[in-house]
């Protein structure tokens, strides 16, 4: 039971976190369904330092955590920045 609620919290966390990547970054021809939540968003997408700080801003603003900048290189697709987020939420 726990396990399923966890997976439900993950699953709209990493749609979130996609919308918030989608908008801020304005990618065309993905949604937030069909976003690829492992690929990697600088080797892959080439999303650069100001790109990522700004789409770590407005999710700090939209999901009320402090995410720190020591942990942005950590933050490499968009399962790690969701179960990040939730982390941070439960902390």
């Amino acid at each position: 039971m726990v396990k399923t609620a966890l997976n439900k919290d993950l699953k709209a966390m990493t749609l979130k976190v996609a919308q918030v990547l989608i908008s801020e970054l304005q990618l065309e021809d993905v949604t937030s369904e069909t976003f690829d939540i492992d690929l990697n968003l600088v080797d892959e997408l080439g999303i650069d330092s100001m790109e990522l700080t700004t789409v770590v801003l407005v999710l700090q603003d939209e999901c009320g955590v402090v995410i720190d900048e020591e942990d942005y290189p950590n933050l490499t697709n968009i399962r790690l920045i969701a179960e990040y987020i939730l982390k941070k939420k439960k902390a």
